[in-house]
């Protein structure tokens, strides 16, 4: 089968289209026809590197990339009763979905309920369910709070700021353009910052009569952490969950309590969804606020397995205004 594989950490360049072996689902596992697989920031940090010491994630050489799909189950192993051969499901944060054909441990799947496209049930895996539980769990937003997204016309951002309104809370958000401002600002947010133009920080407490936000989710990084703690009003919190700027080096502890003894976090998604019932029970969330309209999901572009390159470029450059997928099979149906 082909798959987008690497030999050595680098640029996009290092990537290639290769013939590889077709996996064979051993015990509590299943085979899956890929329809798309997901292009996220977390693919880049591997190509790179970056979690090559990780013990949630790793990233042993050589790889086959990709930590998000969506597809129909072709065979199962021993022991599967969960799903069965033609079931659509979707998965996250198992490497290999830059493919034809992946092997997935069955706890790891969340069924796809007919009516969900494929591209929008893999953008509802990793990206979703980092927007959930971000609003829902590791900072629960409730009515009357406000929040500060970075990079809110990207995949997660669009997300995050829809469920922040959804929970009732005031959703503020930075973006890189006049058009990212209006989408942004067409799904939710009360004021969409232009941070190439702007000073979001004291926009931020301006909007906030000087309180400043209650949290932060800051997927950006090295630009934008410090002006994010400052962001923030009196024991708030700072959720790093990403650096598309770079890596933030380091994080004085001295600087939360001149901040206003806030609170700091850097989360791991796999510590959010750890069991099979709570990955399930948010995609399930996500799933059913898509289909019932209150939950728009955007798809940025959907490029051939072969155009990987391209699409970790198009990643790269903070160009996305959604969700961009590799279209592995022609069409849904995944024949």
């Amino acid at each position: 089968m082909k798959a987008i594989t690497i030999d050595a950490y680098g640029d996009a360049s290092a990537m290639r289209l290769a013939e590889v072996p077709e996996p064979e689902p051993g015990p509590g596992e299943a085979l899956v026809r890929l329809a798309v697989a997901g292009i996220n920031y977390i693919d880049v940090y591997m190509r790179k590197g970056i979690y090559k010491n990780s013990r949630t994630y790793g990233a042993p050489l050589p790889m086959t990339l990709g930590m998000e799909g969506a597809g129909v189950v072709e065979a199962v192993g021993e022991g599967v009763t969960d799903v069965k051969p033609g079931d659509r499901v979707a998965w996250c944060l198992v490497r290999g979905s830059y493919a034809e054909r992946a092997v997935v441990p069955v706890d790891k799947l969340v069924p796809v309920p007919d009516g969900v496209p494929f591209a929008v049930a893999a953008a509802l895996q990793l990206q979703g369910a980092t927007a959930h539980y971000l609003s829902h769990s590791l900072f629960p937003l409730q009515p009357g709070q406000a929040c500060l997204v970075h990079a809110a016309a990207g995949g997660v951002g669009q997300l995050l700021v829809q469920l922040g309104r959804i929970r009732g809370a005031r959703v503020f958000g930075t973006v890189g353009s006049r058009d990212k401002a209006e989408l942004v600002e067409g799904l939710g947010a009360e004021r969409a910052i232009l941070y190439r133009e702007e000073d979001f920080q004291p926009i931020v407490r301006d909007l906030t009569g000087g309180e400043g936000v209650h949290v932060v989710y800051d997927s950006v990084g090295k630009d934008t952490i410090h002006r994010s703690m400052a962001s923030l009003r009196r024991r708030g919190t700072c959720v790093l969950f990403g650096a598309s700027s770079g890596p933030v080096p380091s994080i004085e502890p001295i600087e939360l309590a001149e901040a206003g003894s806030i609170f700091f976090t850097r989360p791991h998604l796999a510590d959010y969804i750890a069991t099979a019932d709570e990955r399930r029970a948010r995609a399930s969330d996500l799933f059913a606020a898509y289909r019932t309209g209150n939950l728009h999901v955007a798809i940025d572009r959907e490029l051939p397995l072969d155009a990987a390159v391209e699409a970790h470029g198009v990643m790269e450059s903070r160009a996305t205004r959604g969700k961009v997928v590799l279209r592995i099979a022609s069409d849904d149906s995944v024949q």
